[in-house]
């Protein structure tokens, strides 16, 4: 297709945004996969076609060789041109979602994502990569583990144990190589991207690399200081002192007890976030110690305003 319009191929002008182009690829390789229209040689070759234009003008540095050199650009590189095209554009997100942890499998029919294509000077296209999201526990995701992931791929279900590293932020793409789409002219197989959904906790939530939980308090125990258990991932229950005199809203810190951060290895702390609880209905005992303490207890408010 050496003498084809890359732009006419996909559609789109010459002045189309990245943006613009790689939507044109994914509706056209969509409407053209050989998964959707089997047996029809025309749109296996319409296929290599887009995903040969993509390869060139969905690549910032490829396009910009090819509106300057034209189609016989990569002739000329391998000819001694002068100039070396390199990089590629990050995968494209179809938000196909399916559950983690061994759940039901899904279909990955309607996935045609891509990352960069590779294609020798001869040899076929690779085939597409496929996205997805898997849903971690929130434990999984700050102390590391894995996941069980099933997949429906044509009928067969193929379970894959995906590793998750500890302190994986959400929303990070984990790479399984070769588990994408199958090349279409015989080529190697493309990757499967799978992007991280951290379930919530039921009382901890992360600030980078800090957990944060809410700490229940009496006013008693606020007032007076005392001793409270709290839960932490890395240790289980821990005494946490409370000082006398603490306010709500006051975060009291655990250090070393967050998330191990993946590049430094260093902890983060964790903090607990004082919450004063009163009781719904007071029996008669306490409404009547709180009457006297009302009478005596300093006045928060006073000389504020």
């Amino acid at each position: 297709m050496a003498n084809s319009d890359y732009y006419q191929v996909l559609g789109v002008s010459k002045t189309a945004t990245a943006d613009e182009i790689r939507r044109a690829y994914r509706k056209l390789a969509r409407e053209n996969h050989p998964d959707v229209k089997k047996d029809d040689a025309a749109a296996a070759k319409r296929f290599q076609e887009i995903q040969e234009a993509y390869d060139v003008v969905g690549d910032a540095e490829k396009r910009k060789k090819y509106d300057q050199f034209g189609p016989h650009f990569e002739q000329m590189e391998r000819a001694g041109g002068g100039f070396h095209p390199q990089g590629g554009q990050g995968p494209v997100d179809f938000s196909e979602f399916f559950g983690g942890g061994g759940g039901g499998g899904f279909d990955f029919g309607d996935l045609f994502g891509g990352g960069r294509r590779t294609r020798g000077p001869r040899g076929p296209v690779r085939g597409v990569n496929l996205q997805a999201r898997v849903s971690v526990p929130f434990e999984t995701a700050v102390r590391g583990g894995s996941v069980d992931v099933q997949l429906d791929q044509g009928g067969r279900i193929t379970t894959l144990g995906v590793k998750i590293p500890a302190g994986i932020q959400p929303d990070s793409v984990i790479r399984l190589a070769g588990q994408g789409e199958p090349s279409p002219g015989g080529g190697p197989p493309g990757d499967l991207l799978l992007t991280v959904v951290v379930k919530p906790h039921r009382f901890f939530r992360r600030e980078g690399n800090d957990l944060m939980m809410d700490l229940p308090l009496s006013p008693s125990e606020a007032a007076l200081g005392t001793k409270a258990e709290v839960p932490t991932l890395s240790d289980g229950p821990v005494l946490l002192t409370i000082p006398p005199g603490t306010s709500s809203g006051m975060k009291l810190r655990l250090r070393g007890k967050g998330v191990v951060d993946p590049t430094s290895k260093v902890s983060g702390d964790q903090f607990c976030v004082v919450k004063i609880v009163l009781p719904a209905k007071l029996s008669p005992e306490c409404e009547a110690l709180y009457q006297k303490l009302r009478e005596i207890e300093p006045k928060p408010r006073e000389g504020l305003w």
